[in-house]
């Protein structure tokens, strides 16, 4: 159906509900916890909702792991290479059991950091990509940098202690919702188990089972990343979606972090709406100057999802801004108008809308004025 151009279009889009509350409350009203420092993030907004500490420095732990999964899915995807455990790779604490001598492809390795937290699969992931953990902590430390994660300096892929090796609460957001937007980290980390079977004994398939146990605990939870040392006590790290909103929740040095979470993230959800509009089904014909056909049309650029606090006024303005007519020639993809999105005097949100086709200029002799006069003469 075609609409109307140049027009003010004010509609109230559906609202997302949130009917969860959380356990334990303090004063303000927001949930008590445990944590040293944490950070509640609303990814479509990139803003935080609540938080404590967010930006002091500390021990992650093995949520260090985030940072060498992704990198790891990253290079399996250019290279799924077949990785050889040597002696080298050994590592202290939790582990994905991996014997020398065995052998196992990179996506595998991330696989074991994932599910178990295997130190030993994150050193074989470091050294078979960088040549050994030393090196691998500058690919760390310049992804951190490209993702603002300004408080942030690894030294170990594991996430065992180190002095230098920290982190803070909403780096580690930062991190998770880069993670959520590599489609393979975004599936690995949502599985509650995971199987891998070895190169080497070609014979051995392993499941493991994800240490993140939000997932069954909590029907909101896609994913996240548990870590744990005696000094960095326990951090947790865990993304959530409801209805259009996706919530990061990040906890450091939290003895009840499980609890935590859910009351967070349900805070979280009942106090945001979430909006969603099918702007790339918008799609219209106008008029086209001196073209080689006299319409071009045009189309949304993508769908539209708006996250906005639940108080105040609850009316979303959409307005759509488009000429006309356009001359030709015009180009495939080429931006003739937009959609905007406000709510009150602030500002949400742009929509592109753009040309589907491609329009030649027409070359007949005649010149630009005189075909605008035609174009408005009639009878």
């Amino acid at each position: 159906m075609k609409k109307l151009l140049a027009v003010v279009l004010t509609v109230v889009l559906t609202a997302v509900s949130a009917l969860a509350a959380p356990l334990a409350v303090r004063a303000d009203g927001a949930p008590a916890t445990g944590a040293e420092a944490f950070v509640l993030y609303c990814v479509e907004n990139q803003s935080i909702v609540l938080s404590k500490d967010e930006n002091k420095r500390m021990r992650p732990a093995s949520t260090t792991k985030l940072m060498t999964t992704l990198l790891t899915l990253e290079e399996a995807a250019k290279n799924d290479r077949v990785v050889t455990f040597t002696r080298d790779m050994i590592a202290e604490g939790s582990s994905m059991y991996l014997e020398v001598g065995e052998k196992v492809r990179l996506s595998d390795l991330a696989t074991g950091m994932m599910m178990c937290s295997g130190n030993d699969a994150a050193n074989a992931a470091a050294t078979a990509i960088a040549g050994s953990t030393e090196k691998f902590s500058v690919y760390m430390n310049n992804r951190a940098k490209q993702l603002g994660m300004e408080n942030t300096h690894f030294v170990t892929p594991s996430g065992l202690d180190d002095d230098d090796h920290y982190t803070t609460a909403y780096d580690l957001a930062l991190l998770m919702q880069a993670g959520l937007r590599n489609e393979a980290f975004a599936n690995l980390t949502y599985q509650k188990s995971a199987s891998v079977r070895f190169a080497e004994p070609s014979d051995k398939t392993v499941t493991y089972n994800n240490h993140n146990r939000l997932l069954r605990l909590y029907n909101d939870c896609i994913g996240g990343k548990t870590g744990y040392t005696t000094a960095a006590g326990r951090c947790l790290v865990s993304a959530a979606r409801r209805n259009g909103v996706t919530l990061i929740c990040v906890t450091l040095n939290d003895k009840t972090d499980w609890d935590d979470h859910i009351a967070l993230c349900d805070y979280g959800f009942e106090r945001l709406r979430g909006y969603h509009s099918a702007d790339s089904e918008f799609c219209l014909t106008i008029p086209c100057v001196g073209g080689e056909q006299d319409t071009v049309a045009v189309i949304g650029e993508k769908d539209v999802t708006l996250v906005t606090e639940n108080s105040g006024a609850d009316e979303i303005r959409r307005t759509v801004f488009l000429d006309a007519f356009v001359y030709a020639p015009v180009r495939e993809g080429e931006a003739l108008g937009r959609i905007e999105y406000t709510r009150g005097e602030k500002s949400l949100c742009s929509v592109a809308l753009v040309a589907a086709e491609d329009v030649a200029e027409q070359r007949d002799g005649r010149n630009i004025f005189q075909k605008i006069k035609e174009f408005f003469t009639y009878g």
